[in-house]
């Protein structure tokens, strides 16, 4: 959190898991994305950045604030994560 100047800790006493959430745009468009275009991730998980980089996309462009724009996000969400079809 320090090092990106941005975000909230969250720990799970009962897993012993610590979560790191950002939630400010400017944040991951600026900081998040490039971090990981630097240092790629592997595998299916490398599909859903690329998805999730659509959908920063278009939310850059307004495009969220559409009826079309929303159910184009929405269609995107639904293919990430366990929703992804494998390839």
């Amino acid at each position: 959190m320090k090092y990106l100047g941005s975000g909230s800790i969250y720990k799970n006493t009962k897993t012993q898991v610590v979560t790191l959430t950002i939630v400010n745009f400017s944040t991951i468009n600026k900081i998040i994305i490039p971090i990981f275009q630097k240092n790629p991730i592997f595998g299916i998980k490398h599909l859903d950045f690329l998805d999730w980089c659509k959908v920063a996309n278009l939310m850059n462009e307004g495009k969220h604030q559409t009826i079309e724009g929303l159910d184009l996000i929405r269609s995107i969400k639904s293919g990430m994560n366990r929703g992804r079809k494998s390839e």
